[in-house]
């Protein structure tokens, strides 16, 4: 095997694309089946996760929730913006909510963007009120997810 091809900073190439959705299929399909789907050998599966996970690109593995579990919570994106100056100390307390899934830094109207998740809607207004009392929030918008039409996360 040459050896770019467990160097973590070679970029990835349709192989690694093509694991990579498989990976996020079922995360927990074992090498020999990944190498079968694929058409190569395992030890160039193991290879390939090894150099995918050294170079940050594969940061760790998963279990999605099925249908009911998911469908029992409800999920909120959130436009939040803040004071300059305060972003480091608002995504810090915003990562301390274990309802918040996802948070992004965008441009446009909103400094951050957070999905989050939470059991209940009584449990979602507590949280936005959580999030409006952090000191350097200014405002937040919310819109609540009625329906998933694509959903790629793992």
């Amino acid at each position: 095997m040459d050896d770019s091809r467990v160097n973590p900073s070679t970029p990835p190439d349709d192989l690694d694309r093509r694991l990579i959705l498989l990976l996020q299929a079922n995360a927990r399909e074992s090498t020999a089946t990944l190498a079968r789907k694929l058409g190569v050998a395992r030890t160039t599966v193991v290879a390939r996760l090894s150099r995918l996970e050294a170079s940050g690109r594969i940061v760790g593995y998963t279990a999605r929730l099925g249908g009911d579990e998911a469908g029992r919570s409800v999920q909120a994106f959130v436009g939040i913006t803040v004071s300059p100056k305060a972003g480091r100390e608002v995504v810090k307390r915003l990562s301390e909510l274990p309802e918040l899934r996802q948070l992004a830094s965008v441009s446009g109207e909103f400094d951050y963007m957070a999905l989050l998740r939470a059991d209940t809607t009584a449990r979602l207004d507590a949280l936005l009120d959580e999030i409006g009392e952090i000191e350097g929030v200014l405002r937040t918008n919310s819109s609540v997810v009625l329906a998933l039409r694509v959903d790629r996360q793992t």
